[in-house]
């Protein structure tokens, strides 16, 4: 079972502060340990919210709103895809993760095509990626 590991704080400027170095070398034995146990599909940390942009589709019209999101509490920071036998264990592995306490990990199952209604696989056939395992 797939499983996003997804790491929420608090709005930021800077992706990785200078004066984090030690925390990013926690971060680096805990990516070593997941890859150690054959467990790690993919990671990434995300750049600050400055840079990105949201799309909104009042009455089906794409509308765009550049970062920074003053009004957000939260924001996605980095994730880590996990492939384990349980939602169990990804939350033992997210408890493991150092993180500080501004900082929220959600676990969240990602779906394959088995997930899915027989009615919703058959219109994801011939999708390539899309939930296969």
């Amino acid at each position: 079972m797939r499983f996003m590991l997804q790491v929420i704080t608090k709005p930021y400027e800077e992706p990785t502060p200078p004066e984090e170095a030690e925390r990013v070398s926690a971060m680096m034995r805990y990516n070593e340990e997941l890859q150690k146990a054959g467990i790690l599909l993919a990671l990434d940390g995300l750049d600050t919210p400055s840079t990105g942009a949201r799309i909104s589709y009042p009455g089906g019209k794409p509308q765009v709103k550049d970062g920074p999101f003053p009004e957000a509490k939260e924001v996605l920071g980095g994730y880590w895809i996990i492939d384990v036998r349980s939602r169990d264990e990804a939350i033992e592995w997210a408890k493991r993760a150092p993180m500080s306490d501004e900082e929220v990990i959600e676990v969240r199952h990602v779906m394959d095509d088995g997930d899915y209604p027989e009615d919703i696989q058959e219109r994801m056939a011939g999708f390539e990626g899309l939930g296969q395992r």
